[in-house]
């Protein structure tokens, strides 16, 4: 699961969260393949390129007939369920960010509760905080 900011996706629109799964959906990564890439083909550092670090894919390739990317990438195995997930919290981030610069600012007039003073939407009928019936829309 991908957490993301509090208090960003809360306020969100059921089509921003649409657009924000659309996307995480199509860009995440899975670790098993991580995993799988480095274990396989790390030689070749397949799971570099995986994670769109060409520039250490490229060092593989130019050092694979050593043998040392072949050592490095087995032990790397272990690592890449991380780096999986710090990949993919970056990437939630990104398009979380992106979201929130693109979504207007919306206000919503407030009351405060009789009973414990909490900010409450004008014409709610209960506080949120203490469930406290309010006046609502009551004339």
């Amino acid at each position: 699961m991908i957490a993301v900011t509090p208090g960003m996706a809360s306020d969100w629109t059921d089509e921003q969260r649409a657009i924000f799964q659309a996307q995480m959906s199509a860009w995440q990564k899975d670790e098993v393949v991580g995993v799988l890439l480095a274990l396989f083909l790390g030689t070749f550092g397949a799971h570099q390129f995986y994670l769109r670090r060409t520039g250490l894919g490229i060092l593989y390739i130019i050092f694979c007939w050593t043998g040392i990317p072949t050592i490095i990438s087995i032990v790397e195995c272990f690592f890449m369920p991380g780096r999986v997930r710090q990949f993919n919290l970056a990437l939630a981030t990104y398009f979380a960010s992106q979201l929130a610069a693109a979504a207007p600012a919306t206000v919503v007039a407030t009351q405060s509760c009789p009973a414990c003073g909490a900010p409450i939407p004008v014409g709610a009928n209960f506080c949120g905080r203490c469930g406290t019936k309010t006046a609502g829309d009551r004339v």
